[in-house]
């Protein structure tokens, strides 16, 4: 939004530039030192200051959308670990379009604002959301005795009888 509104604040500023001098220079009423008086006042009352307003909001427009894909970036990679319960740091990296290492500097950031808990082990490359964890510490089925499975979105499933455990 801002970037719009800097790129119409150019635009407006270079046309009033422009329809001054056009309109200074065709009047033959007006003396030549008049005439660039006129247009230097012009300038600097009018055109200077939307350009230079047009220019900041287009730089800080660039710079608020470079954040919003970043920030859009991050909750994809806390939804896919989330979801997922586990996944591979590579399979990671391909389905965020990043390189391994810039996946990694990202989680630790997320770990540094408090968004992000969990665990990876980075021999195996494999990182588990903190659900996950919790979910693991379920060794057996309650309902059954058997060997619980980690089945994503925060759920361990019983693969005998069929039980779902849920973490909220």
């Amino acid at each position: 939004m801002n970037r719009l509104l800097g790129i119409i604040l150019l635009v407006v500023g270079v046309l009033i530039g422009l329809i001054a001098a056009a309109w200074l220079f065709s009047n033959d009423e007006l003396e030549t030192p008049a005439k660039i008086l006129g247009l230097g006042i012009a300038l600097l009352v009018l055109v200077a200051p939307l350009v230079g307003a047009g220019i900041y909001m287009t730089a800080f427009g660039q710079k608020e959308a470079k954040s919003q894909a970043e920030a859009s970036q991050q909750r994809k990679l806390l939804n896919i670990v989330q979801t997922s319960g586990e996944i591979k740091v590579n399979e990671l990296a391909v389905e965020l379009q990043m390189p391994p290492d810039q996946v990694k500097g990202m989680i630790y950031h997320l770990v540094g604002l408090g968004v992000f808990s969990g665990y990876i082990n980075w021999d195996k490359g494999v990182l588990y959301s903190s659900d996950a964890s919790k979910l693991r510490a379920m060794k057996q089925c309650p309902n059954c005795g058997s060997e619980l499975e980690l089945g994503g979105k925060g759920v361990v499933k019983c693969p005998a009888c069929g039980t779902e455990f849920f973490l909220s």
